[in-house]
């Protein structure tokens, strides 16, 4: 397959889910009720991802820099979190969901981390998608973590041996990146992964975001040139030329 004639659909879609904190403010709610309806709109998300035959979804769940936040919000979030494994674990097992939890675990309770562990478990022969909620996860640390991992193995620093070590390395990199609540950055969110990724910024607050919004970010990566260092000229004698052979992207 050419690079010109990926699939239009992404197969891996990457978000951070912003704007739970500004979605409260406005209704003169705590900001831990704009997270509690960041849930739904993740669950909104999911079962729009499994319509559409998205294979991967990477979430921002818990950043290596949100213990900086507030610790009434920081305890809410660890409360959501023990909550939403309760509640949503068993639905998407039924539905054939593959759940990860990527990130450092070691400032995380015991409890906590055994509920991550129970609920990778039992999903892992799940094959309908695969949602990595990263938690306690930061690019940079990946990076770090992946490369750490090598010396102390005594193996070559390199691009693949890299890749083959970060966190979410069981899956392809994301192909379509999508932060809502109006901000232009990626705050630290797959750095390494997401090289040639295609950006999306939505003004949707998270706890707005639904099928609708997802199928205008899924548009417009459709509209989307990749061209993965090439330029436009080299797509379009690669695809139509009879020698040309496949690429991997």
């Amino acid at each position: 397959m050419s690079v010109s004639s990926l699939p239009a659909t992404p197969a891996h879609i990457a978000i951070v889910m912003d704007g739970n904190g500004r979605w409260a403010k406005k209704r003169f709610l705590p900001r831990v009720a704009g997270h509690k309806q960041g849930v739904e709109a993740l669950r909104r998300t999911v079962q729009a991802c499994l319509d559409k035959n998205i294979r991967v979804l990477s979430v921002f769940a818990f950043s290596s820099e949100n213990w900086a936040r507030p610790a009434d919000e920081v305890s809410g979030l660890m409360d959501l979190l023990a909550m939403a494994l309760a509640r949503e674990v068993p639905s998407l097992h039924e539905r054939g969901v593959q759940i990860h939890f990527p990130g450092d675990r070691s400032r995380l309770s015991a409890r906590t981390v055994q509920g991550l562990a129970d609920a990778e478990r039992l999903t892992a022969a799940n094959n309908k998608l695969v949602l990595n909620v990263c938690f306690n996860y930061g690019g940079r640390w990946d990076i770090c973590q992946a490369a750490e991992a090598l010396r102390l193995a005594g193996q070559p620093i390199t691009e693949e041996s890299i890749a083959k070590k970060l966190a979410l390395s069981y899956v392809p990199d994301p192909d379509l990146f999508i932060r809502t609540g109006g901000e232009l950055r990626v705050s630290n969110f797959l750095m390494w992964q997401m090289a040639y990724s295609e950006l999306c910024f939505s003004d949707v607050l998270w706890p707005d975001f639904d099928a609708a919004e997802l199928q205008k970010a899924l548009v417009l990566f459709a509209s989307r040139e990749r061209r993965f260092g090439q330029t436009s000229e080299q797509l379009v004698v690669r695809e139509t030329s009879p020698k040309s052979g496949a690429s991997t992207c």
